[in-house]
């Protein structure tokens, strides 16, 4: 006969609990020793042409928003493909640590503190250069009074891109303990939408993801 305890120990609840502690005790022993923190090209190189996208804009990171964001690097930039007659913001936030509190801040949570209402959100495949399987990547749809957008990012730690932010945090602990480092990136592509066409947005930022995305990679550490 089973008894309570067992039947607890064998239930999803206690798996969970258990997947926490772990994690936890994993980060502590982690984070205990000192970080090995790997040289990286500054995000600010990167190039103006990309692929068929030219840089159209630099954008500006007033300091406040820079003291929210915590990140070592940012960047924000303004993308135009003249074929596709469309318009892309790539935006960037690197650390080189997140040990002192420094981690990403998901565009799910910055979004509607800026207005924009979500109406979509999924996760989308893409084929990238050089890669043998697709990343995956989160996709939201927003609003903002008439304006819509199309926003896709993801979370990139070395070779890895991940979508889930819960997944990158676990990440975050397993590098700590394998490999002495816990530095990533935020990566976020935002397409406005036209007469309401978000099909066409959203291939528009997977035509500039493919062009980016190896360019960028020589930016962060191997």
């Amino acid at each position: 006969m089973q008894t309570n305890d067992q039947g607890f120990l064998k239930s999803r609840q206690a798996k969970i609990l258990s997947a926490i502690l772990i994690s936890q005790a994993l980060l502590f022993y982690g984070m205990s020793r000192a970080e090995a923190n790997p040289e990286s090209r500054p995000l600010n190189d990167l190039s103006e042409q990309l692929g068929s996208w030219r840089m159209s804009k630099q954008g500006v990171i007033d300091d406040e928003t820079r003291e929210v964001l915590k990140a070592d690097e940012l960047l924000n930039r303004g993308y135009v493909n003249m074929a596709l007659r469309v318009e892309a913001n790539l935006f960037v936030a690197y650390f080189k640590t997140q040990r002192t509190g420094q981690t990403p801040h998901s565009p799910k949570n910055c979004l509607p503190g800026n207005g924009w209402t979500q109406t979509l959100s999924d996760t989308i495949n893409v084929t990238v250069p050089g890669r043998a399987e697709p990343i995956e990547v989160n996709r939201y749809l927003v609003s903002k009074g008439e304006n819509k957008s199309i926003v896709v990012y993801w979370y990139q730690s070395r070779d890895r891109v991940v979508a889930s932010e819960y997944r990158a945090r676990f990440y975050t602990a397993a590098d700590a303990i394998r490999f002495n480092r816990t530095d990533t990136a935020l990566v976020r592509v935002v397409v406005p939408v036209v007469d309401g066409d978000d099909k066409r947005a959203t291939a528009a930022a997977i035509d500039f993801v493919k062009d980016f995305f190896v360019p960028l990679r020589q930016h962060f550490p191997a």
